[in-house]
C-alpha cells in the first residue's frame, strides 16, 4: 500500500487514522486500555535499518524509491487517545492519529499488536482484581507466554490493578514491584522437606514464603512451621480442592501459633476461581496462564481503520467502511463520558468533530468527563506517558475510573456493556 500510495502521490495526503473495538468480548461490560506507554516509545523507536532495507531491495519488495523513503523513515505526525489505565467500551476512539497516509499506515500493526495484547491482559486481570477483594494478586504468568509478550503482559497486569509480578524484566524495565517463591524442584532437590525449608529460611530470613505441597500438605505445614518458626511470612499452596485446603492449612496454622502466616495460592487461577475463594481464609493470589491470556480472549478485537483524510483543496473528507457487520463511523472524533449527580458513568458521547471542551453540563445533574488526550505531538511523545512513571500514573488512574462504573460492571455473568456508546 505504500509503495502504490507514494508513487501516486497519494501517500502524502494527511489522514486521520483511528483504533478502536467495535465489540468487547463476549460477556464482557467493559474493557482497559493498556499499552499506549510502550506503543508510544515502540513508535519512536520505530525505524529501517540496513538489514531490513536490504531483504526488502534483494527480495523486490518495493520500489527503490520507497526504500529510500523507508531508509528515512521516523514518525512526525500527532497521536491524540484515551489514556492508559482508561474504561473503554464499543466504538471509544482509543487513538487517533494525524500524519501523512504513508507515515500513518506504516504503523497499523505495531499499534494493533501492543494495544490488542496489553488491553485484552489489562482487562481480565481489573475482572480478578475485582473479585479479589482488597487481597493482593502477583502476575506469575511468564512460562505462559513468550519473552517479549511476558514483559508486556506484567506492565498490563500492574495497570489493572496487581501489585508485583515474578518478571524481573519488567521491574528493571517499568518499576514494577517483584516477587517470588521458590519452586517444587527446590524441595525435591534436598534430601528432605525440612532441609529444603531450612535452606530456604537461612538465605531470606522467616518471612519468606514456603511452598507446602511438594508432599503432603499438612506435614509440609509442620515443618515450615518448624523450619522458620512461628514468625514464618507466608505459605503457599498450589494443589488440591483450594477452599477445603485453605482452611484447613489455616487452622493447622493458628494451632501452631503461626497466626500471621499467610497462606497464598496459585493453581492455574483465574477471576472464576479468586471469586468461589473470596470466603477463604486466602491472604494473596500468584496469577499465571489465565491473566497472560486474557483470560480466554488474548486479544482485545480492536481494528485500526482510516476514518478521515485531506481532498486536493485541503479540506478534511470523512470516509468509512461499509461492509456488512463490519461497520465504521468516519471523522475526526472526540469522546466523553456521561456521568450522573453520583459521579456514576452512564453513557459513552463520541462527537463526530471536536465535541464539547472541559466539564461542561450536559444534563441537569449530569457532567462530561473528556478522555482523550494528546499522547504525541510533532512525533515527540508526552513523557508523562513514559517509563516507570507514565506506568504508576496508569495503574493510579484505572484505580479512579473504577470508582466511576456501575456495581453491574464487576458481575462475572455474561452481560453487555456496562454503558452504552452514543455518537453526537
Amino acid at each position: 500500500m505504500v509503495d502504490a500510495a507514494l508513487r501516486d502521490g497519494a501517500g502524502h495526503r494527511e489522514s486521520l487514522f483511528e483504533a478502536f473495538a467495535r465489540r468487547l468480548p463476549d460477556g464482557r461490560r467493559y474493557g482497559i486500555v493498556a499499552g499506549a506507554g510502550r506503543l508510544l516509545e515502540l513508535i519512536d523507536r520505530f525505524r529501517f535499518e540496513d538489514a531490513e532495507l536490504e531483504w526488502l531491495r534483494e527480495h523486490e519488495v518495493v520500489r527503490p524509491e520507497t526504500l529510500d523513503w523507508l531508509a528515512d523513515y521516523r514518525f512526525r505526525g500527532d497521536i491524540w487517545g484515551y489514556r492508559e489505565g482508561e474504561a473503554y467500551f464499543p466504538g471509544s476512539p482509543l487513538i487517533t492519529i494525524e500524519a501523512t497516509f504513508a507515515e500513518a499506515v506504516m504503523l497499523e500493526t505495531l499499534v494493533l499488536s501492543t494495544l490488542n495484547y496489553d488491553s485484552s491482559v489489562a482487562s481480565a486481570a481489573a475482572r480478578m482484581v475485582s473479585v479479589a477483594l482488597g487481597r493482593p494478586i502477583a502476575e506469575m504468568g511468564s512460562r505462559r507466554t513468550s519473552e517479549h509478550a511476558a514483559i508486556a503482559a506484567a506492565r498490563a497486569a500492574y495497570i489493572a490493578g496487581f501489585d508485583a509480578t515474578s518478571n524481573l524484566e519488567a521491574g528493571r524495565t517499568w518499576g514494577i514491584p517483584t516477587m517470588g517463591t521458590a519452586a517444587h524442584a527446590f524441595t525435591l532437590l534436598h534430601d528432605t522437606e525440612e532441609d529444603a525449608f531450612r535452606a530456604q529460611v537461612a538465605a531470606f530470613g522467616p518471612k519468606t514464603t514456603l511452598l507446602v505441597d511438594t508432599y503432603d500438605i499438612a506435614q509440609g505445614v509442620e515443618r515450615a512451621v518448624q523450619a522458620a518458626g512461628t514468625g514464618l511470612g507466608a505459605v503457599r499452596i498450589d494443589s488440591g480442592d483450594l477452599p477445603t485446603v485453605v482452611a484447613a492449612v489455616r487452622e493447622q496454622l493458628d494451632g501452631l501459633g503461626a497466626v500471621d502466616t499467610r497462606i497464598t495460592v496459585t493453581s492455574d487461577l483465574d477471576e472464576f476461581t479468586i471469586a468461589g475463594l473470596s470466603g477463604a481464609p486466602v491472604d494473596a493470589y500468584g496469577v499465571g496462564t489465565a491473566v497472560v491470556t486474557g483470560s480466554g480472549f488474548p486479544a482485545a478485537g480492536m481494528v485500526y481503520k482510516l476514518v478521515a483524510r485531506r481532498n486536493d483543496a485541503g479540506e478534511w473528507v470523512a470516509v468509512a467502511k461499509s461492509s456488512t457487520q463490519k461497520l465504521s463511523v468516519g471523522g475526526r472524533k472526540n469522546a466523553a463520558r456521561r456521568l450522573d449527580s453520583t459521579r456514576t458513568a452512564r453513557e459513552e458521547l463520541i462527537f463526530i468533530g471536536d465535541g464539547p471542551e472541559g466539564e461542561a453540563e450536559f444534563e441537569p445533574g449530569d457532567r462530561l468527563r473528556p478522555l482523550m488526550v494528546q499522547l504525541m505531538e510533532g512525533g515527540v511523545a508526552d513523557p508523562a506517558f513514559l517509563g516507570p512513571a507514565g506506568t504508576s500514573a496508569a495503574r493510579a488512574h484505572r484505580a479512579e475510573v473504577m470508582q466511576e462504573l456501575p456495581i453491574e460492571a464487576f458481575r462475572l455473568g455474561r452481560g453487555e456493556p456496562v454503558i452504552p456508546t452514543s455518537y453526537r
